[in-house]
C-alpha cells in the first residue's frame, strides 16, 4: 500500500514528485505590456476578448489558458483525470462554467489570490497518491469584474488610493502528471488562517503579508531550509507595499529572504507611477509563475523555486459590516 508522506508541521512531502509538464496562459492588453507579455501563449489587444461582459471574458479566459495547456501538453482532454480551478467572483462561477466546455471531472477551489497554489498542492497530492494519472490546476481573475464585485463598477469613476492594487486581467493553468518529464513538485506547505485586523479594502499587502510570512517561516521550519536554498521565494500578490512588509516580517523573525524574493505583483506591470502598488487578484500569481518563471525553470535559470501565492477571504458583504480581513497563503517547492 502507499501511503503519502508527511512532514512535521504543515508540510506535505511528495515521494513521487509529481510534474509540471505544460503549462498555458493569456493576460490583457495592461498586462502583455510587461514583463510577462513575450512568455505568455496570448496577449489581448482587448479585455473584453470578444464577449458582452467582463465576467463572460473573464470565463473565456480561463477556457482558453485551460485548453491551452493540456494542448501544451501534447495530451487530448480525454487523457485529464481532473481540474482544478477557482476564482475570485461569487460561486466561482467562471472557473465552474468554464468546467463546462470540458468533460472532465472538476473540483472548485476557493482560496482567493492563493487559488493558484492551492490548485497546484491538490492536484499533485492526487498524483502523488496514484489516484490520477494527470491533473490541471487554473485559475484567473479580470479587473473589471474584481473591481465591480469587491469594490466599485468602473461607471462611478471612484477615485483609487495609492496604497491599491490593480487586479491583474489574465488566467494561467498548468498540466501536472505522474511521468518523468517537467518541473518536480517537491513538496506543498499548507497555509492557515491569518488576520492582523486590518480592514482597509483597498490595501490587499497589508492584509495578505502576515499570512505569507506565516507560511513561508513554517516552510522553512518544516524543510529544515533557508531563503539562500532556493533560488527564487515567489510570493503571489502583495504588491510593492505588501512585498516590504513582508519582507520586514521576515525580518522580525530572523530570517531574511530579500536576497531571493521577488512578488507577482510587483513585476506583473511596468513599473511607472500610474500602477500604483502593482498587480493582484487570481490571475496574478497565475500569469506570472506559469509563464514567465516556468519558462525561465524550463531553461534552468531558477532551478529551484519556492511559491507561496497568497489570498484574501473577504467578501462585500464582511466588509461592509466593518470585519477585518483574514487572509492566507499556501506555498510549494519546485525544482527542475
Amino acid at each position: 500500500m502507499h501511503i503519502q508522506k508527511t512532514l512535521r508541521g504543515h508540510t506535505i512531502y511528495f515521494d513521487r514528485c509529481p510534474r509540471i509538464i505544460a503549462t498555458g496562459t493569456i493576460a490583457g492588453p495592461k498586462e502583455s505590456a510587461g514583463i510577462v507579455g513575450s512568455f505568455v501563449d496570448m496577449a489581448l489587444d482587448d479585455d473584453m476578448f470578444g464577449e458582452s461582459t467582463f465576467e463572460k471574458a473573464e470565463c473565456k479566459m480561463l477556457s482558453y489558458a485551460i485548453d491551452t495547456a493540456i494542448s501544451n501538453a501534447d495530451l487530448d482532454r480525454e487523457r485529464i483525470d481532473v481540474l482544478f480551478s477557482g476564482d475570485l467572483l461569487n460561486q466561482i462561477i467562471s472557473a465552474s462554467f468554464a468546467a463546462r466546455d470540458f468533460e472532465i471531472p472538476f473540483l472548485g477551489v476557493y482560496s482567493a489570490c492563493s487559488t493558484m497554489s492551492e490548485s497546484i498542492m491538490l492536484a499533485a497530492s492526487m498524483v502523488n497518491a496514484g489516484y490520477v494519472k494527470s491533473a490541471v490546476a487554473a485559475t484567473g481573475s479580470h479587473f473589471a469584474s474584481a473591481e465591480r464585485q469587491y469594490r466599485y463598477p468602473l461607471e462611478q469613476g471612484t477615485t483609487r488610493p495609492p496604497q491599491s492594487q490593480w487586479t491583474v486581467t489574465g488566467a494561467g493553468a498548468c498540466v501536472i502528471s505522474d511521468g518523468d518529464r517537467g518541473i518536480k513538485i517537491v513538496n506543498a506547505t499548507m497555509g492557515k488562517v491569518v488576520d492582523y485586523g486590518v480592514t482597509d479594502v483597498n490595501n490587499m499587502g497589508a492584509a495578505m503579508a502576515p499570512a505569507c510570512c506565516h507560511t513561508l517561516i513554517q516552510h522553512f521550519r518544516d524543510t529544515n531550509t533557508t531563503p539562500e536554498d532556493y533560488d527564487l521565494i515567489l510570493s503571489g500578490d502583495l504588491g510593492a507595499l505588501g512585498s516590504r512588509i513582508l519582507k520586514d516580517l521576515c525580518w522580525e523573525k530572523g530570517v531574511d529572504i530579500s536576497s531571493r524574493h521577488v512578488d507577482c505583483g510587483e513585476i506583473v506591470y511596468k513599473v511607472i507611477e500610474d500602477e500604483f502598488q502593482g498587480g493582484s487578484g487570481a490571475g496574478c500569481s497565475a500569469v506570472v509563475f506559469n509563464s514567465y518563471v516556468y519558462s525561465k525553470m524550463k531553461s534552468k535559470l531558477f532551478k529551484r523555486v519556492l511559491f507561496a501565492a497568497t489570498g484574501a477571504l473577504l467578501s462585500t458583504v464582511s466588509s461592509g459590516q466593518g470585519e477585518s480581513i483574514p487572509c492566507i497563503s499556501h506555498a510549494v517547492q519546485l525544482e527542475v
